[in-house]
């Protein structure tokens, strides 16, 4: 689990593609503190294994599901990429429960600027749009974000200065794909709504369904 803080902007230093996997070596310095092979490191949202610790880098290996489902497809040599280990218990929780599990990969369609704000527009898949809600939580590319705004399948967040100047999100423009990770608890509530329902063979949650179940 993670928090969606991002702790350094890294760099990826050299990659392979072994068969059907990649292998990726990305330079870092405040995440291989404490670090040991099997640990997890989010690389720009995507929760990886570290296989192995070099000085100054670690190298991980990407599986072709991963590739195909985020943007590590489109990864190049000096790209900058957002890091964070994987959360302790009991560890602050800045951000919100990111798993490091990429639902899909969305599209920059605007970057705004007004005064000292950023705002963050992006098209996403319309079977994540369901599980967006305004004020809400949502994980772009590792960042735990709010977002501001819905408009059918396009969202736009807020971004403040700090995390502009902190994070990978600075180098995307229109057009750039990014990984996004739902908000869990809106994972599970649609997943149980949508189970429940195809089992009943009733529609989903309603002010007549909630009174039929004995709510008033």
């Amino acid at each position: 689990m993670f928090t969606g803080l991002v702790e350094e902007i890294g760099t990826i230093h050299s990659f392979k593609r072994r068969g059907e996997y990649q292998q990726m070596e990305i330079t870092g310095r405040k995440v291989l503190d404490g670090t040991r092979p099997g640990d997890s490191i989010a690389v720009d949202g995507v929760c990886q294994t570290v296989t192995e610790i070099r000085k100054g880098s670690f190298l991980v290996d990407v599986l072709s599901a991963t590739l195909k489902k985020t943007t590590f497809g489109q990864f190049r040599l000096g790209r900058r990429v957002n890091l964070e280990r994987a959360m302790s218990l009991g560890d602050r929780l800045g951000g919100h429960l990111v798993q490091g599990h990429i639902d899909a990969a969305g599209r920059v369609t605007e970057v705004r600027r007004e005064e000292k704000n950023v705002f963050f527009s992006l098209d996403l898949p319309q079977k994540l749009v369901p599980l967006c809600v305004a004020e809400g939580s949502i994980a772009i590319d590792g960042v735990s974000l709010t977002i501001a705004e819905i408009a059918g399948p396009c969202i736009t967040v807020n971004v403040i200065p700090l995390t502009w100047e902190k994070t990978v999100l600075s180098d995307r423009k229109a057009g750039d794909g990014v990984n996004i990770e739902a908000d869990i608890i809106g994972r599970y509530v649609a997943r149980m709504l949508g189970y429940f329902s195809s089992r009943e063979q009733k529609p989903g949650l309603s002010r007549e369904r909630l009174e039929s179940l004995g709510y008033t």
